[in-house]
């Protein structure tokens, strides 16, 4: 029986030290959870009043304790800041990881270290994300130019400046014939960054009425090229606190000329405002652009992934999905830094970072491993004093046993 409950205890050194130098092992890699051996002692059944007979391993405890972070430079990097675990797609089986060492394949496809598959809520050209779990994917070649169809321009005017006497004919040339210029860029189809020349006129207000200002338009190429004659655009009409009341939107048609599509370009003015006040361009949106290609991505807060490319454009790919369970201590643990589910972790829940039992996302950093080298080591020693005390006395019960027989 001595030689039984000696063997149990070398059994469970062993596996103490397979688990501290696994630990150990491990104690650099990224995301990284300790685990710990827990151990029962063993009595025999139906008895009472009777020393044990040894131990057995009760069960292997992992550390979900939270390592580290720090920040690597890497932009594709990621750290979980609280709970959950990053979705994966490894052999066509969904896995879990806390390690974000993220990087693209040939494909622009997000992939970790093992070349799983990153999932995700994928976004559409407008920017509004899927409602299923898809891999990630970045365009990383070159962006085709978008014309511009819609130009936000808001203006502040001066109710100081001359009025134009009605009947005066426009002319661009003729600084007399209008009170204020300015010009906002308007991309064609080929990704030409043409301008349109504006021109403000202030008329003569009607029956003691606020003033309207008539807007004329010269669409001009690239190359400094009018295109066509000078055209009125629109004539806004003013409250008499100085609100715009009407004149917007207008729209502006022009046939570049350089091979490019026709452009019916929508300029909405609202926010404008007349007062006594210095003219000045006071904002401009423009939804279109050049061609561009692929800069660089990034990983925000909220697991959003950003690609950004060299016409200005920032596209948003998608958003990072993390999974959480009701018990995730039961995950199974496999190679690669991954956990597979099962009946004891339950299943995931998915969300998005920062929503429901989800953390958030720290972009440009790492997580850690948990695995404390100085506490591991002592450790270490404790299970090789307890594997060498059950040698020597399995070692002394066999030279009994030897004795005995030879008796």
């Amino acid at each position: 029986m001595t030689l039984q409950t000696a063997l149990s205890g070398l059994l469970g050194a062993q596996t103490g030290l397979n688990t501290v130098s696994n630990d150990l092992a491990n104690a650099s890699t990224t995301g990284f959870k300790s685990q710990t051996s827990l151990f029962a002692d063993v009595f025999p059944s139906n008895t009472t009043n009777d020393p044990g007979i040894g131990v057995t391993t009760e069960s292997i405890s992992s550390d979900l304790t939270q390592g580290n972070v720090v920040p690597t430079g890497n932009p594709l990097d990621a750290a979980i800041q609280g709970s959950g675990y990053f979705v994966v797609s490894q052999n066509g089986q969904q896995q879990y990881t806390r390690d974000g060492a993220f990087q693209l394949n040939s494909n622009g496809q997000l992939i970790n270290s093992t070349g799983a598959a990153v999932l995700g809520y994928t976004s559409n050209a407008s920017g509004t994300a899927s409602a299923t779990l898809a891999p990630l994917t970045i365009n990383t070649g070159a962006v085709a130019a978008q014309a511009s169809s819609q130009i936000g321009l808001t203006v502040n005017l001066n109710s100081g400046d001359p009025v134009i006497p009605a009947g005066t004919t426009f002319n661009a040339n003729s600084p007399t014939t209008y009170d204020e210029a300015s010009s906002v860029v308007t991309y064609d189809s080929l990704g030409n960054a043409n301008r349109v020349n504006l021109y403000f006129v202030q008329n003569p207000a009607a029956n003691g009425g606020t003033s309207s200002w008539t807007v004329y338009a010269q669409p001009q190429t690239a190359a400094g090229t009018n295109v066509g004659t000078p055209q009125t655009l629109t004539t806004l009409g003013f409250s008499s606190s100085g609100q715009l009341t009407s004149g917007s939107p207008a729209t502006l048609n022009v046939n570049w000329g350089n091979g490019s599509a026709a452009s019916a370009i929508a300029f909405n003015l609202t926010g404008t405002t007349l007062g006594a006040q210095n003219f000045a361009i006071a904002g401009t949106t423009n939804n279109g652009y050049a061609p561009g290609s692929y800069s660089g991505t990034t990983i925000n807060s909220t697991g959003e992934i950003q690609a950004t490319y060299s016409n200005g454009q920032t596209i948003s790919v998608g958003t990072l999905g993390l999974a959480n369970f009701i018990n995730p201590e039961g995950l199974e643990p496999q190679s690669g830094n991954l956990y597979s589910a099962n009946q004891s972790s339950g299943q995931p829940v998915i969300n998005v970072p920062g929503s429901g039992l989800a953390g958030t996302i720290s972009g440009g950093s790492l997580e850690q491993s948990n695995a404390s080298t100085s506490a591991l080591l002592v450790s270490l020693i404790q299970y090789q004093q307890a594997y060498q005390a059950n040698t020597s006395v399995i070692q002394t019960e066999q030279q009994d046993i030897t004795r005995l027989v030879q008796v």
